[in-house]
């Protein structure tokens, strides 16, 4: 070993350098790399110093094939990062179909919410994902579930603007159950 590679500094160098490349391969969806990556020892759960985990990372920017791989080797669909903030949520907000229903048949909780009650159906209908409403919905979301605050996936819709998601919401909240 040279004497640079025993270096404190150049240790921690090289170790944050890696981990960027980890971060940067599962924003930017490359699967083989993150495979790799898990091959060779990197935790599936590994996070960022926001805490988003890889997961978190591959849902939230839409790739359903990492999603896919990190999800079959293991990474818990609840680890929530700092903000509070499942992949679920996640995927909801950005309005990936795809990828919540991935989460959900893995084991995501669909009611599952942060420190501020926000369940994943109350973010779709806040940003008008109606595909997103229908899919939480069909998977058991309680349509009725309110924030400490009292508002519920309609209210937060309503606040936001989001006219399709208030109607949906209307409409279901009418319908016999």
């Amino acid at each position: 070993m040279t004497d640079e590679a025993m270096d404190p500094a150049a240790v921690e160098e090289a170790t944050q350098a890696l981990a960027a490349r980890v971060f940067d391969a599962a924003r930017n969806g490359d699967t083989d790399a993150i495979a790799a990556f898990l091959d060779q020892g990197l935790p599936v759960n590994f996070r960022n110093a926001k805490g988003d985990s890889l997961l978190m990372l591959a849902s939230y920017h839409g790739h359903a094939a990492l999603t896919g791989l990190l999800l079959t080797r293991g990474a818990d669909p609840e680890l929530v990062n700092d903000r509070g903030q499942t992949p679920l949520a996640g995927a909801a907000f950005k309005g990936e179909l795809a990828i919540a229903r991935l989460l959900l048949d893995h084991g995501a909780r669909v009611d599952g919410a942060g420190p501020d009650g926000r369940t994943p159906l109350m973010m779709a209908a806040m940003f008008n994902r109606t595909e997103l409403i229908d899919c939480l919905l069909e998977r058991g979301a309680d349509i009725v579930a309110r924030t400490p605050e009292g508002a519920t996936a309609r209210d937060a819709a309503a606040v936001m603007g989001a006219a399709e998601a208030v109607a949906l919401l209307d409409a279901r909240l009418a319908a016999p159950r």
